[in-house]
């Protein structure tokens, strides 16, 4: 962890934007933050690291010892012994030295000439390349207790063989076994290997003689050895994911976890704790990366070397820069920019690094969802190469805190690591590198951001960042912007001049939509690293016209609302500001438009149809940001209604034909309405209090006009009143009666 730089400048600014004499004082400002990973990790970095916290470092000086092999896939291990590097790759069983910048092939499997059609003699399902591939693969190496080069040969055979002057020679070929994954050597000399395919120990004397299995497992494979500091052996296995605890005295065997994954593909120790990379190959499908899981809300305390509760008082020179504070942001801009969606559920395609106590207690503090090929220990920290986008991890044991601290474009994964000195040796594969990464940071580094979206083409005001910078170091900033979302799109402005951070910075892309900002770090001894923890960039969209985006009138079908209309309209404001409503209305032909209520605040009115004549009629909506703006800068936005009827006269009776015959009557009657469709039609006679409906002679309520025929059959004679209830569609009701005569 890079220390907490004391500043001798504390630069608190207040937060004010910048605008030209051409953009109107009415405007909406915005403060675009970005403060965690999720968020850093949509842009591009180069020669920069974003940490697990939300920071943005110089990440270590890297150098490419060696760019290319011949006939190698991948290096599985990498062994120093004196001032010289080996390592065992893959397909071909080469096993090489680097010594002085020279690379030099020791050994490598011979490859026999075999037609291309032939299977491989392990694997049926490999057919082989006669010009290429000898499926002998070094999967493990160490040094003996001699300082001598101990080689793990697996594939075609398995044996494990010693350097000796500049042969390979074999000491031990285990029986049943193919592979050779781990080797591990005590203190006293002994050897330890881990084996497939079925999951065997092995021990041998310090001469690499009188070999015995001290565990046969029922797993695969052991993948990975470490021997602790209590002389117990500590192995991970493949196909259950098992940790196994064996004493190599008594051959007492214990399981310590049985972790989730399918492989323990490393171990290692620091003080008491032991470490595993627990893995499986179906960990590369995931997608999901650890700055896409948001951060829970506040950070852990940091352990400080140096404290020091007086801020901006002079320590090395360095200097910390603030972001001034700003108002909450209001629910539109909350809509705009979202707070993170709370942490997912634990994935079941990710692989994990647990934690085994001394006293055997389990907890996980890192996964990702990747493969782990490697693990080793630096200090405090946990290094974890990982594929298939070939990155290495650096994990800070206590805090769980964790960082990309290199990644490789080219290669697809890290499969090897080794500690030397105060320099990290990685081993790459497809293609295979060799990468050391030393302890200091690099010189400079360029972090590009995403996009920033204003919603609105927008000024763009000050940008400031909240950094630590070390003596020495230095943060420049550039930007550029356009109106379309494409960082290859030719419309887009030339990146600005870097101009230095030292405060507030004005950017000077032109008004546009999206902008992007480019940050370079600089440190000049690359003892230290700026460190970024937020940046804040602002924004101003200048006053736009309210929408009125809809204008809904229904009739409110209520007793004690008859007549009445409820409207309603849905507005939105691109500046947020507030909005009053005007609402007006003319009748359908008229161009003259009349109001009825003006300064509304809620985005619906009640409007009572009985207070105009019949007919059809418009209703218009007119918000204004008044409220909001001066009278030189407020605007309105209008829209004006479908028509809508305003009928509150009821249908009437326009014919009447009475047809006798005897105690039959017929009645045929036409109903008819000027604006509304006719509705229903009720009849009774003699006032009797059940009412009968009857339907149109066609059969359909369709029109403003219908025809209806009432039946009465075997009426008695005498006197007799037929009563008619007849209503429109919008239940505008009316009643008329007959007397009727029978006759004797």
């Amino acid at each position: 962890m890079i220390k907490k730089i004391k500043s001798n400048y504390i630069f608190s600014v207040l937060f004010c934007i910048l605008l030209s004499a051409s953009i109107c004082p009415a405007i909406t400002s915005k403060v675009t933050r970005h403060s965690n990973s999720q968020e850093f990790m949509k842009g591009d970095v180069n020669d920069v690291v974003i940490g697990s916290r939300g920071t943005i470092e110089l990440g270590r000086r890297s150098d490419v010892l060696v760019k290319q092999f011949d006939d190698v896939w991948s290096i599985n291990s990498i062994v120093q012994i004196g001032n010289t590097i080996y390592l065992g790759t893959s397909p071909n069983g080469g096993v090489y030295s680097f010594a002085d910048g020279t690379l030099k092939k020791i050994y490598a499997a011979e490859i026999k000439s075999k037609d291309s059609n032939d299977r491989d003699a392990n694997d049926p399902n490999i057919v082989k390349d006669d010009k290429h591939l000898a499926n002998e693969h070094i999967f493990a190496m160490a040094a003996d207790n001699s300082g001598r080069l101990l080689v793990g040969i697996s594939g075609q055979r398995c044996a494990l063989t010693r350097l000796e002057g500049s042969e390979l020679k074999t000491i031990f070929e285990p029986n049943e076994s193919n592979y050779i994954f781990a080797i591990a050597v005590s203190k006293n000399g002994e050897i330890y290997l881990g084996t497939g395919p079925k999951g065997k120990i092995y021990r041998l004397d310090s001469s690499g003689k009188r070999g015995e299995v001290i565990y046969d497992s029922p797993d695969k494979n052991i993948l990975s050895l470490v021997l602790g500091s209590d002389g117990q052996i500590y192995a991970g296995s493949d196909s259950r994911g098992l940790i196994y605890k064996i004493n190599p005295k008594t051959k007492d065997t214990a399981i310590l976890y049985d972790s989730e994954q399918q492989e323990i593909t490393a171990l290692t120790f620091i003080g008491d704790d032991l470490y595993a990379a627990a893995t499986s190959a179906n960990a590369a499908a995931a997608e999901a990366k650890f700055a896409a899981q948001p951060p829970q809300p506040g950070r852990p305390e940091q352990m400080m070397e140096e404290e020091d509760d007086s801020a901006g008082e002079q320590s090395d020179g360095g200097t910390k820069l603030q972001i001034a504070n700003t108002k909450e942001p209001t629910e539109q801009e909350q809509e705009v920019h979202k707070m993170p969606a709370p942490r997912p559920p634990r994935p079941s395609r990710a692989s994990y690094i647990h934690k085994v106590s001394k006293e055997g207690f389990v907890t996980d503090i890192f996964n990702e969802s990747a493969v782990f090929f490697c693990l080793a220990a630096q200090g405090k920290n946990l290094l974890v190469g990982t594929g298939n986008d070939a990155q290495l991890f650096e994990i800070d044991a206590n805090s769980e805190e964790h960082t990309v601290v290199f990644e490789d474009k080219q290669a697809s994964q890290i499969t090897a690591i080794a500690l030397i000195g105060d320099n990290v040796y990685a081993g790459l594969a497809n293609p295979a590198r060799l990468v050391k990464l030393g302890k200091t940071f690099a010189e400079e580094g360029m972090y590009t951001s995403e996009f920033i979206d204003a919603g609105q083409p927008a000024k763009w005001g000050k940008f400031q960042i909240e950094a630590d910078l070390p003596q020495g170091s230095s943060v420049l900033m550039s930007c550029r912007s356009g109106n379309v979302n494409d960082p290859n799109d030719k419309s887009l402005s030339k990146w600005t001049p870097p101009k230095e951070i030292t405060g507030p910075v004005q950017m000077d892309c032109p008004v546009n939509r999206f902008s992007q900002y480019r940050l370079y770090l600089k440190a000049s001894d690359g003892k230290a690293t700026p460190v970024i923890r937020e940046v804040a960039v602002a924004s101003a969209i200048p006053n736009l016209a309210p929408k009125v985006e809809s204008v809904n009138v229904t009739r409110m079908d209520m007793p004690a609302k008859t007549g009445v209309f409820k409207i309603n309209y849905e507005t939105k404001d691109d500046n947020g500001d507030k909005l009053i409503y005007k609402i007006d209305f003319r009748k359908l032909g008229r161009s003259g438009w009349i109001e009825i209520k003006n300064t509304i605040e809620t985005a619906y009115y009640e409007w009572d149809g009985k207070t105009v004549d019949d007919g059809r009629y418009e209703i218009k909506i007119t918000a204004s940001d008044e409220r909001s703006n001066t009278p030189e800068t407020k605007l309105t936005g209008t829209r004006v209604s479908d028509a809508v009827v305003v009928d509150n006269t009821p249908p009437s009776i326009v014919k009447y034909k009475l047809d006798k015959q005897g105690k039959n009557i017929k009645v045929k009657i036409t109903v008819n309405d000027e604006l509304s469709a006719i509705g229903k039609v009720d009849y009774t006679v003699d006032s009797d209090t059940n009412w009968i409906s009857i339907v149109p002679d066609d059969a359909i309520y369709d029109t403003t006009s219908e025809d209806f025929t009432v039946s009465l059959e075997n009426l008695s004679a005498g006197q007799h009143v037929l009563a008619l209830r007849f209503a429109d569609s919008v239940n505008n009701t009316s009643h008329k009666s007959y007397e009727i005569t029978v006759e004797k």
